[in-house]
C-alpha cells in the first residue's frame, strides 16, 4: 500500500502529469484538496472512497490514510500545483514515516510556470536575471530569519510571491527600495483556470491595478525586470559560433 502525493497542477485539468492522472484513475481511495483541485481532475476515477480534505484537520487526514493502509488500499492524495511547494505534505509525511506507511511524491506543474506561460515570458533572461525565488508573504506565519522580502529582494532576482495579494501594498513598500518604482510586476489570478485573469504594471502602479480587479486570493505576484522590455543577450547555447557535444565546431 502506498500514499501518492499527486500534484494536480495549477488548475487546467490537462496540466496534470500522465502519471498523476493514471494514479487517480486506479487508486481505490482519493483524498483531494477541496476547491483547489478542479472537479475535472478527478473525472474517470474508479475510487471506492473520495474524501475532501478541506473539511478535515491533519489528524483526520492521517486517520483516513491509516485506515486505507490497514485495508491494503492505495491512496491518491491530490494537491494543487506541485505538492512540494506550500502543499503541507511535510507534516503528513512525518506521520506516515512514524506509522511505517510507504509514500511517493508525483510532481505537478506550478502556478509560477502557469503564470509565466500565460504572460508569454521567460523568467530567466541572460544579463537580466538568472535566478527565480519562490517565496510567500509572511503575515500570520512568520518567515525564518534571512527570508524577509527585503532580504530576498537584495538579489534583484525574479520573485514569485505566493499568498500575498491581500497584502500587496505592504509588499510593494518592501520591494521598492531594491527594484525601483519602474520595475515590472504581474499579478495573475487563478492561472490556467477558466476564469483566469491578470494585471501587468510596475511597482509604482500595481496596487491600483489589482484593486480595480478586486483580486483577494489565489493570485501569484511576479516581480522582476524579465517581465519588461529590458534588453538582453541571446543565450550562448544556440549561438552559431558556440560548439558543444551535439553541435561540434569546425
Amino acid at each position: 500500500m502506498t500514499v501518492y502525493f499527486i500534484g494536480a497542477g495549477p488548475g487546467d485539468p490537462e496540466l496534470i502529469t500522465v502519471k498523476g492522472q493514471r494514479l487517480i484513475h486506479q487508486c481505490p481511495v482519493i483524498i483531494y484538496a477541496g476547491s483547489l483541485v478542479p472537479a475535472a481532475v478527478l473525472e474517470g476515477h474508479q475510487a471506492e472512497t473520495v474524501i475532501n480534505s478541506a473539511e478535515l484537520h491533519l489528524e483526520q487526514i492521517i486517520d483516513a490514510m491509516r485506515s486505507a493502509h490497514e485495508q491494503g488500499r492505495d491512496v491518491a492524495r491530490v494537491h494543487s500545483g506541485d505538492p512540494s511547494l506550500y502543499g503541507a505534505i511535510g507534516e503528513q509525511i512525518r506521520h506516515l514515516q512514524a506509522l511505517g506507511i510507504d509514500y511517493q511524491i508525483i510532481p505537478g506543474v506550478t502556478a509560477t510556470a502557469a503564470s509565466a506561460a500565460l504572460l508569454g515570458c521567460e523568467l530567466t533572461l541572460p544579463q537580466v536575471a538568472q535566478t527565480v525565488i519562490l517565496t510567500r508573504y509572511g503575515n500570520s506565519s512568520p518567515m525564518p530569519p534571512g527570508e524577509q522580502l527585503g532580504d530576498l529582494a537584495r538579489h534583484g532576482s525574479t520573485l514569485a510571491i505566493h499568498l500575498g495579494v491581500k497584502h500587496l501594498a505592504r509588499i510593494v513598500d518592501e520591494l521598492l527600495p531594491h527594484y525601483g518604482a519602474h520595475c515590472p510586476v504581474a499579478v495573475v489570478h487563478r492561472a490556467s483556470w477558466p476564469d483566469q485573469d491578470w494585471v501587468r504594471g510596475t511597482l509604482g502602479d500595481i496596487v491600483e491595478g489589482v484593486a480595480a480587479k478586486a483580486f483577494r486570493r489565489t493570485a501569484l505576484i511576479l516581480v522582476g525586470h524579465v517581465l519588461g522590455e529590458t534588453p538582453f543577450a541571446d543565450s550562448a547555447l544556440y549561438r552559431a559560433e558556440h560548439a558543444h557535444l551535439y553541435r561540434p565546431g569546425d
